[in-house]
């Protein structure tokens, strides 16, 4: 949620980063129910004091009473309409998207998101390359068959060497981000609607992708990220203990609304999926380092699996609801002759750490938002798809990368 001093101060700069980022406000309605609270509070304050100097007084004789019944009765009406207007200005703060910072691209949606650089060697094949499905059916990996008969489409089962695989990239992340002071926690995989909402992720363009089981009144988590920042919900920290780093590993479940016939088959948009995500809350002016920081890990694990990839920066258009600015990692998949995303790293300012109302402490006991920044480790799945296609091999077999053969004991997953 955005200062409302902040959006009193600079209407026009709100109005553009909305605009921006192609979300539909009327700001200039907010600014009234504003100013309307503000004097309605104003009213109410007065009628209380009047009403409290009555009580005071003892307020005994009968003129007292009746006007105290009469102040009563007033502030009753004002409290009426005052719940009205604050209700409608909440609903209408918490539509408001976080403004993107002034270097980010501008533009409508992700074909206009900005390539950085181009990073690592593609494979050059003498062979005719086959997709990761053809080569993972045949060895028996990976089973989309027998998922859509159990669950219908978009699941898979990973089998045999493809499981070990899940779990050795799992530890090849915790052993690497371990040592820059991620604390490993796994989250809950369910959160209320108003954790939910205090994230940012139920915005118009969001809300379609959960999954939401009205029984429990609980939604899924469709990232570690969301768990993992409402944890600290209502607290304060101490700026000795900034940067506070999580790395989480969950289950993850999106509905994929939106993207009927694209990529349905396989396991490359599937409604649930595993992924260690990065988090942290850090001092405001240290923000954007730190949001290099996360990009640079993700960088570091997809040189150590020796993945060509691409660094890309997210244009406005395309840059998630709570997010100022963003980047992707896309990995090379040579069977579509492209990049496509395997990771994202968010610099969200306070922008979920004020909805959730988490504070730090500074050195002089001043108190103020920390700042918020996420980012991918590892999307299992796609990682898994980009390791077999840029590992595999002539005869049908798939290499397994250097940085994870010490977590299997085997440096090859044979023809079968």
């Amino acid at each position: 949620m955005l200062d409302i001093k902040f959006i009193r101060e600079n209407p026009e700069k709100v109005k553009q980063g909305c605009q921006k980022k192609q979300v539909k406000i009327d700001i200039d309605r907010i600014l009234l129910l504003d100013k309307k609270r503000r004097e309605f509070l104003q009213k109410i304050d007065f009628l209380r004091a009047a009403q409290n100097k009555i009580s005071e007084g003892g307020g005994r004789d009968k003129t007292q009473i009746k006007k105290a019944k009469e102040l009563k009765n007033q502030i009753k009406e004002l409290e009426k309409e005052f719940k009205k207007i604050d209700e409608e200005f909440n609903a209408l703060m918490l539509q408001i998207p976080n403004l993107p910072f002034d270097d980010v691209p501008i533009g409508k949606d992700e074909s206009e998101n900005k390539v950085l650089r181009e990073e690592g060697k593609k494979p050059k094949f003498n062979f005719k390359n086959k997709d990761y499905l053809e080569i993972t059916e045949k060895l028996d990996l990976i089973d989309v068959k027998r998922a859509a008969k159990v669950s219908g489409t978009r699941f898979g089962y990973l089998k045999n060497e493809a499981a070990l695989l899940e779990f050795a990239l799992i530890n090849f992340v915790f052993d690497t981000l371990i040592k820059q002071k991620f604390i490993p926690v796994i989250p809950p995989v369910m959160l209320k609607p108003e954790m939910m909402e205090a994230m940012g992720h139920l915005s118009e363009r969001d809300k379609p992708e959960r999954y939401f089981i009205e029984k429990d009144n609980l939604y899924l988590a469709g990232t570690a990220e969301q768990p993992i920042g409402a944890m600290h919900a209502g607290e304060i920290f101490e700026e000795k203990d900034l940067p506070k780093r999580y790395l989480g590993f969950s289950t993850c479940f999106r509905r994929e609304a939106g993207s009927y016939g694209k990529d349905t088959k396989g396991i490359l948009r599937v409604h649930q999926f595993d992924k260690m995500e990065m988090f942290s809350f850090c001092e405001p002016e240290k923000a954007k380092k730190e949001h290099q920081f996360f990009l640079k890990m993700e960088e570091k694990l997809m040189q150590a699996l020796k993945i060509p990839y691409r660094v890309v920066q997210i244009c406005t258009g395309d840059l998630a609801f709570p997010g100022a600015a963003a980047y992707d990692i896309e990995a090379w998949l040579p069977s579509q002759n492209r990049y496509r995303e395997t990771h994202s790293t968010f610099n969200d300012t306070d922008f979920q750490t004020r909805r959730l109302n988490i504070r730090y402490r500074d050195k002089d006991k001043k108190l103020g938002f920390p700042h918020a920044i996420n980012g991918t480790a590892i999307a299992i799945g796609r990682t898994l798809i980009a390791i077999i296609e840029n590992y595999q091999q002539k005869d049908g077999s798939i290499k397994v990368p250097v940085a994870l053969q010490k977590y299997l004991g085997f440096k090859i997953i044979p023809k079968k």
